[in-house]
């Protein structure tokens, strides 16, 4: 985007310009950031005058700024200097309304541009805002490439808000949580009680468990507790409960997932059907358009074909019930090509050939793709790279745990991004997060396994 300014002499009454702009829910949390003004009418999802219905109405001020913007970059544009303003605001915008702003010079006196001014709802030209503006003409031309400067991305998570909004009114989610010995696992827990997602059955320690829940002030009556002294006697006892049809789900606390998953791998008392277990995050990262998977980053160390083949159909199917269609696997490697001194090149590509012929199914599967090329569309682009998934993966394969942990943590910690961790390829969903990890983290695991374990017993979604 060029902007480029007229100097006073260019002007002439009547001259005008135009602009049009969608208002988000973002626009509206960065105006709030911006300013200060943290007024509940003005932040999606609050309701701030008291109606029970959340209002994300436009502030009047947003509404005078897209005047400025216009002022500054169009007409007269870069340079000027604003000496007075006086709007009159007729009706108030909303969140995913589209905006027609419109300046119009009406007067030119000694360098100083008088302006008519008004913003109106596009759809059906509800006048917004009208006045007029004074404004000090640029003194020199100015011509600059907007398109340098900086952006920015809201810090929220709106995949895990839509993830949530879609497990709420599901049955809740029978869980056998293994260990909530501490304050973190626990909370997460009854967090997800709360929201209605789970009814945890809570298997451990039953003394820590109670400590546990007066550090949160929390009042566990009602809720089933099963003492279990050791972690390994909790994971075995959380095991059998799925077998006895007490279960629908099993969920990690307080405990290394080594001694969580033994049981679960046990030759005649586990809970595996058949494929590997594998482990997915799901990744609601700030300023991506969709949830982000990536697989496997907590089990499978040095996967091999076989295994991947695994990792990536897991994968596929909780895409899947998350809401992806045809969800897009991007099998990572260093490179783009098939270089056979890189093992996972050639495992990404007879991954992509084995999807073509059926043997992976429900989704687009290409490889090897490196992060670049996966993720974004100019990167694919330069590199000639033309697929259905190239530069809009939703799911990433990792070549190990190794390269999958660092980029999920990379992820998490650099870029903002919330993980919900499950497992699958068990009888029974397994929640599966870090020990670290927020409540938010804990509560959208539970609304993944809810979401998925409904659409695998033909629930409504």
């Amino acid at each position: 985007m060029i902007l480029e300014n007229r100097l006073f002499e260019t002007l002439s009454i009547g001259d005008t310009a135009h602009s049009t702009r969608l208002c988000t829910a973002d626009d509206l949390f960065i105006f709030a950031a911006a300013t200060g003004n943290h007024n509940p009418l003005h932040l999606p999802g609050l309701d701030g005058d008291g109606d029970g219905q959340a209002e994300a109405m436009v502030p009047s001020a947003f509404a005078a700024s897209l005047v400025a913007a216009l002022l500054g970059t169009q007409l007269p544009g870069p340079g000027i200097v604003t000496l007075s303003q006086d709007y009159t605001f007729h009706a108030r915008a909303h969140a995913g309304d589209e905006l027609l702003t419109t300046v119009t010079v009406t007067g030119l006196d000694a360098g100083v541009v008088t302006l008519a001014a008004q913003v109106t709802r596009d759809m059906d030209q509800t006048l917004i805002l009208s006045g007029s503006v004074r404004v000090q003409a640029p003194t020199r031309t100015y011509r600059v490439d907007g398109s340098t400067l900086p952006g920015l991305t809201v810090r929220r998570h709106r995949h895990f808000e839509a993830l949530l909004a879609l497990a709420e009114p599901l049955p809740p989610l029978r869980t056998a949580v293994i260990c909530p010995e501490n304050a973190s696992s626990l909370g997460g827990a009854l967090l997800a009680l709360k929201h209605t997602i789970i009814t945890p059955i809570l298997v451990g320690h039953a003394a820590k468990i109670t400590a546990a829940a007066a550090e949160l002030g929390a009042d566990l009556t009602g809720i089933e507790v099963i003492d279990a002294p050791s972690h390994t006697d909790a994971a075995t006892r959380a095991v059998a409960l799925v077998h006895e049809g007490r279960a629908d789900a099993v969920m990690k606390g307080n405990l290394h997932t080594d001694d969580m998953l033994r049981p679960m791998v046990d030759r005649d008392k586990g809970l595996r059907i058949g494929r590997r277990l594998t482990h997915i995050f799901v990744m609601d990262v700030p300023g991506l358009d969709h949830p982000l998977l990536v697989t496997d980053a907590a089990i499978n160390i040095a996967p091999d074909l076989p295994t991947k083949v695994d990792i990536v159909q897991n994968a596929i199917d909780l895409a899947i019930s998350i809401g992806i269609a045809t969800p897009r696997v991007g099998v990572l490697s260093a490179v783009e090509t098939v270089n056979p001194a890189i093992p996972s090149s050639i495992d990404a590509a007879l991954l992509s050939k084995m999807a073509e012929r059926g043997q992976i199914t429900g989704g687009f599967v290409d490889g090897p793709l490196a992060m670049d090329n996966a993720v974004s569309m100019a990167a694919a682009r330069t590199k000639g790279i033309t697929s259905e998934v190239a530069g809009r993966a939703e799911v990433l394969v990792v070549p190990g745990i190794d390269a999958g942990n660092m980029l999920a943590k990379q992820l998490a910690y650099i870029s903002h991004a919330e993980a919900a961790g499950l497992v699958m390829g068990a009888r029974v969903p397994v929640i599966l997060n870090s020990r670290s990890d927020s409540s938010m983290a804990r509560l959208a695991s539970c609304a993944v396994a809810s979401i998925h374990h409904a659409r695998m017993k033909g629930g409504a979604l």
